[in-house]
């Protein structure tokens, strides 16, 4: 049996690609990319040369290419599978084929490498103990409400790719059914000689984008607030095992992950209230 290596490509500064990602695209037998004149410029530009056999492997062909790449697996080719940036399967092809080889028991791993989720998650400065990755908005406006409604009450952080043309549109939709209000980071360009991050209400993101937005977009939008009746009943069940012999933060990590709360948040909430209370027992 050969192996499927998942490849992370650079998505933006070109200095991103470890000395693993020569050397994997060197060795493979196959090479499945998304784009097969985008990884010939990244092979150039890293001095990579390759015998493997390249084959294009997109949204349109992906199934089909599939089964082709299984029956080279079984002949024991290793096949490197590489989208046109960041990690294969987030958002871009890949995971037909991870699945299609962990059912036949072929190997897979992966060769770690930036994504532009966890980038822009990291850059947001919102929550980042909790989240979630909600890739692209349908474009019908109905589809895209109904799934955007579905995440009005969900407490953690929610990251989207969006494409430029339609980001004002997907924020002025975030910010009639989620809140004008609602805490948003707009990250574009990330680690590209442009990156820019706004920071600001969905609101005032919104009005931003509607002088013209270019590149490539992350949204990164702040999950539901908790209802101060919530958070105050967190805080008594903190202190009631701490009172019971537990750690303070291991108890208000595992009461904010069971309510979804912000840690840091009922952290916070929970000293104010020991401060609060002469007994001083949390």
């Amino acid at each position: 049996m050969g192996r499927v290596v998942l490849v992370g490509t650079p998505i933006g500064d070109l200095g991103d690609a470890s000395p693993r990602v020569s050397e994997t695209l060197a060795a493979a037998d196959v090479i499945a990319a998304e784009d097969t004149r985008r990884l010939r410029r990244l092979l150039d530009r890293l001095g990579v040369t390759t015998s493997a056999r390249v084959v294009s492997y997109f949204d349109g062909n992906e199934a089909a290419r599939a089964a082709e790449l299984i029956e080279a697996l079984q002949g024991g080719a290793t096949v490197a599978v590489v989208s046109d940036a960041g990690m294969p399967s987030v958002s871009d092809p890949g995971f037909r084929l991870v699945a299609a080889a962990v059912e036949a028991g072929i190997e897979v791993t992966a060769v770690p490498g930036p994504s532009a989720v966890l980038t822009a998650l990291a850059l947001s400065g919102l929550p980042t103990d909790r989240f979630c990755f909600e890739g692209f908005l349908p474009r019908k406006a109905g589809e895209r409400s109904r799934r955007l409604a579905g995440l009005a009450d969900e407490p953690r952080t929610a990251v989207f790719f969006e494409a430029p043309h339609r980001t004002e549109e997907a924020l002025r939709a975030m910010a009639d059914v989620l809140g004008a209000e609602r805490r948003a980071a707009v990250c574009r360009e990330l680690t590209k000689t442009y990156e820019e991050v706004r920071r600001g209400t969905l609101a005032e993101l919104a009005d931003w984008a509607g002088e013209g937005v270019r590149g490539e977009v992350t949204i990164v939008v702040a999950g539901a607030a908790a209802s101060r009746g919530d958070t105050d009943d967190a805080v008594a069940v903190v202190r009631r095992l701490v009172a019971d012999g537990s750690k303070l933060k291991p108890a208000v990590a595992e009461v904010a992950a069971a309510r979804g709360l912000a840690k840091n948040e009922l952290y916070a909430a929970v000293l104010a209230a020991r401060e609060g209370n002469s007994g001083g027992d949390a």
